[in-house]
């Protein structure tokens, strides 16, 4: 079996370190930049056997190089040897480019099968929320909307697509319709899901209030420079004040990933079994932190087949020892060893 087939039916921890071992072997080979980067490190890809081993990849390269993979397919990658000669046409290839204020640098992530990223935000979104048919989703994301390339418009309207409820769609900033659809749902008794980016669910719940208390309502994303920052559990007190509801919840996902976590309340996220999380030492990302104890975000996302799946984020959190996670805030890696490496 191949190792995209493989992802999506990981049964025990043993088979995460299994497929995450023949990833990892697979881009030490042919993801260019990958490879570059170990060796700069001086790393050897054939003596590393065990995950914790691992060299993760900073996230800023996706900023500055195309972070993807020579396209091959997956069979017996450890004894392939050279690549072949006659490679296949990626599939429904697209770029997926990241938010940033005028003049910033974006990340951009070349997706060489998108197959693959809606097996996994479609697996994922079943697996914490059940179908999307059992909802109404009501998707809030002005700013990301506003440009092209968002990796979580692109999930939103599958998802939205999927649920094949007639309110179901974008609202923008037509705060009067969602909330009159908002009301619509409540008297219907209808499951519904409302995500949206942090400040434009603020905004909402400032001119409209509603008693809705089995509506989700989801945020992701933060202020992009709309309304100044603010501690997660601030800004969650006032989203529940203004929509009713006992939690909310949260989607932990970026552009560079091709899979998300999810938290149904407190600000604990829980991933898909493809994907992990391990927290590094803040001034060394070669240190594994112990579990419990802050440091920076890295994440295996085994859905990254194509692109690097060993990240190094510029989060903030700490992991639970059921594996569950926090975002704490983020992090300057100005310092942070091995992230200048290759600075063109």
């Amino acid at each position: 079996m191949k190792i995209e087939k493989q992802i999506f039916h990981l049964a025990s921890s043993s088979d995460f370190d299994r497929c995450a071992m023949e990833t990892f072997h697979y881009q030490a080979q042919h993801n260019l930049i990958y490879k570059k980067y170990l060796e700069l490190l001086k790393c050897n890809p054939e003596a590393i056997q065990i995950i914790s081993e691992i060299p993760f990849l900073p996230i800023e390269f996706f900023k500055t190089h195309e972070v993807t993979v020579q396209h091959q397919p997956l069979t017996n990658l450890r004894s392939a040897g050279q690549a072949s000669n006659h490679l296949p046409t990626a599939i429904g290839t697209r770029t997926f480019t990241s938010s940033g204020t005028t003049g910033q640098e974006v990340s951009k992530h070349i997706v060489n099968d998108i197959s693959i990223y809606e097996k996994s935000f479609r697996k994922g979104f079943e697996m914490f929320y059940g179908p999307a048919a059992d909802y109404c989703i009501l998707a809030l994301l002005p700013s990301y909307l506003e440009r092209k390339g968002s990796s979580i418009v692109y999930m939103m309207d599958a998802l939205i697509k999927d649920s094949q409820h007639p309110q179901s769609g974008f609202y923008l900033d037509d705060f009067d319709k969602l909330h009159g659809v908002l009301k619509l749902m409540r008297e219907k008794k209808q499951k519904t899901l409302l995500l949206g980016v942090t400040y434009a669910l603020l905004d909402f719940a400032e001119q409209h209030q509603i008693d809705f208390p089995s509506l989700i309502v989801m945020e992701t994303g933060g202020m992009k420079g709309k309304r100044e920052e603010m501690i997660r559990s601030e800004v969650h007190e006032i989203l529940k004040k203004g929509f009713g509801v006992e939690h909310i919840h949260s989607e932990y996902g970026m552009t560079e990933l091709l899979s998300q976590a999810y938290s149904k309340g407190e600000g604990i996220f829980n991933s898909p079994p493809w994907m992990k999380l391990i927290i590094h030492q803040q001034h060394d990302l070669f240190s594994e932190e112990e579990t419990g104890k802050t440091g920076v975000i890295s994440v295996i996302d085994l859905a990254n087949i194509h692109s690097c799946a060993f990240i190094t984020t510029q989060d903030v959190g700490r992991v639970h020892a059921d594996g569950s996670f926090e975002v704490l805030g983020r992090t300057d890696f100005s310092d942070v060893r091995g992230c200048n490496l290759m600075v063109e």
